[in-house]
């Protein structure tokens, strides 16, 4: 990892395009965003887009934009996300997602030939620092047909290869150590429990780790957290129980709603931020939001 940190920085100071490679939740935007705090570019705009999150039907739009009438519903013209990036970085996660239309005209545009939006006439030239990631194994898509070779190189003018966290056992407790902190600070592990974390194999990496740690926080009653407070998926225990379905309720509720007002103040009430650390939607944040202002609400007129 103090490899990954200095190659991070150094591909920061140019403005090479910057290909992540890693398996699912191994902290591949963690490592763009670095590259883009570390830069130039780091006042300017940073914009992120998941290729697979959006249907093949609008991602062109989305990246280029589109004029009004472009399309059946296109009421308004509106501009991409490459415009949305001019001068900052723009960071293409799960980059071989894209389908082979899609590569060919990403490729054009990373080489300056510019872009016309959907059903416009004007070509648009943007100056825009790419950072891609991908969980896929983008050399095997080439073989395969898959992926162009050319966008490949031309994407991965820098590599940084994220380390999956079981050949990193020694960060497993630093981290459970932070989200176990960021979560309840009063919280503390037992040997047993940090023999069984540093010993299992963390298919989900990062992001399983940090789900593993705030069920634990929810579901241990005393702030010493104990070999059976883990879940099963960790300790290999077939079953578990868990407290009576109402009881369990009110608590989960309880410390979820805590957990979400500590980490939207650390934010400075930011909620895309919030919701990014908490590893939620934006929108599921703001619907839980307006659920506890309505719980207060009531509770107000109660009174």
């Amino acid at each position: 990892m103090r490899e990954v940190f200095e190659r991070t920085e150094r591909a920061a100071r140019s403005d090479a395009a910057v290909l992540v490679e890693g398996e699912s939740g191994s902290g591949k935007e963690l490592v763009a965003r670095a590259v883009h705090h570390f830069s130039l570019r780091c006042s300017r705009p940073w914009v992120d887009v998941s290729c697979a999150a959006l249907p093949e039907s609008l991602i062109e739009s989305e990246l280029f934009g589109h004029e009004k009438g472009a399309f059946s519903g296109a009421e308004a013209a509106k501009p991409g996300l490459f415009e949305a990036a001019h001068t900052g970085t723009l960071f293409l996660d799960e980059v071989g997602e894209l389908d082979p239309r899609l590569q060919v005209k990403l490729l054009r545009v990373l080489d300056g030939a510019g872009y016309y939006r959907l059903g416009s006439t004007r070509k648009i030239f943007v100056d825009v620092r790419i950072v891609a990631a991908s969980n896929r194994d983008l050399l095997a898509g080439i073989e395969s047909g898959q992926f162009r070779g050319d966008l490949y190189h031309r994407l991965g003018q820098i590599c940084i290869r994220v380390p999956a966290l079981r050949e990193r056992p020694e960060d497993v407790l630093p981290l459970a150590l932070f989200y176990l902190r960021r979560g309840n600070p009063e919280m503390r592990l037992s040997a047993d429990a940090v023999r069984a974390l540093t010993e299992y194999h963390w298919p989900g990496n990062v992001r399983q780790l940090r789900n593993v740690i705030l069920k634990t926080i929810v579901f241990s009653t005393h702030p010493l957290v104990e070999l059976a407070d883990l879940p099963a998926e960790v300790t290999g225990r077939t079953c578990r129980v868990e407290p009576p379905p109402a009881a369990a309720g009110s608590r989960i509720d309880c410390v979820e709603r805590k957990l979400i007002m500590n980490t939207l103040a650390s934010t400075g009430g930011h909620q895309q931020r919030a919701a990014r650390m908490l590893g939620i939607s934006r929108r599921t944040l703001a619907r839980k939001l307006k659920v506890y202002r309505l719980e207060s609400s009531s509770k107000a007129c109660a009174t």
